[in-house]
């Protein structure tokens, strides 16, 4: 599947909230039309009619400029073609999934001698990322929106993919690692998802928690040797009662026994945190 068609099929999925982002108000009575388009066939990606503003929006997903022919040419043909079909007030906006060059211009007109047309570019790389984080429809676009730490901003993405119901999590997932094969390395991608579905499962859950304990138990085992060497071979019960002792407890025992010089000291401590 291309990066073009999977953001036709999910804008299809969706078009009440990807209308919503696009035109920046809320959307709810939103109809997806065919998208093939008469005279020699054409295919616009994404074509629906906004029944409650009378409109039709036209939303054009690249993931370069070039084309043939020119973007700016087919938005005008294309709202041509629309305008004919539909007779009512048309919305065009191409979102524009990778910048491009830093010498290529990014055109929002067709302009030739007395004909002019003008449409919207929504540029992915400048959105605020929080807005697709927000919802579950946008947020495999998640992924290219704006930051200056591209690689924390994929770990938010998991963190919240991992988050959704398990009815749609896979899906999403999948989405979401496509899109993000535009900029990350598929490494990065598979390594970052792995980790965050092992961080979700109740096995991992469990060698965490088994983790911890081991290394209570290492600190603990350490403080009774520092204690033995510090004042002498401990009675059974004491030893005992260091080993009940929580971990904040352990770390403070850690330091308190620098000062030992007898097994007093150590009873007058261990009285301390009892009272």
């Amino acid at each position: 599947m291309s990066f073009d068609n999977l953001c036709k099929l999910l804008s299809e999925k969706n078009p009440d909230i990807f209308a919503s982002w696009v035109l920046g108000t809320p959307q709810t009575a939103v109809t997806v039309l065919k998208t093939e388009l008469s005279i020699e066939p054409i295919r616009a990606d994404y074509v629906t009619f906004l029944q409650l503003q009378e409109r039709i929006l036209h939303l054009e997903f690249q993931t370069k400029l070039e084309s043939t022919p020119p973007l700016p040419l087919r938005m005008l043909d294309y709202w041509v073609r629309l305008y004919r079909l539909y007779r009512l007030p048309i919305t065009q906006v191409v979102v524009l999934l990778l910048p491009p060059a830093p010498d290529q211009v990014i055109e929002t007109v067709f302009h030739v001698e007395n004909t002019r047309h003008e449409y919207r570019v929504i540029r992915m790389w400048e959105e605020n990322p929080q807005l697709f984080l927000d919802e579950p429809a946008l947020l495999p676009l998640a992924p290219l929106a704006a930051t200056t730490q591209p690689q924390t901003l994929l770990q938010q993405v998991v963190q919240r993919v991992n988050q959704l119901e398990p009815e749609e999590k896979s899906q999403v997932s999948a989405y979401t690692q496509i899109l993000a094969g535009l900029k990350y390395k598929k490494d990065l991608i598979q390594q970052l998802f792995r980790e965050g579905m092992m961080r979700e499962s109740v096995i991992y859950q469990d060698i965490l928690s088994e983790g911890e304990k081991i290394g209570e138990q290492r600190e603990r085992s350490l403080i009774l040797r520092l204690l033995t060497r510090r004042v002498g071979e401990l009675p059974q019960s004491m030893r005992e009662r260091v080993e009940t002792l929580s971990l904040e407890q352990v770390e403070h025992l850690g330091e308190a026994l620098l000062d030992f010089q007898a097994i007093a000291d150590l009873e007058t401590w261990l009285n301390t945190i009892d009272s």
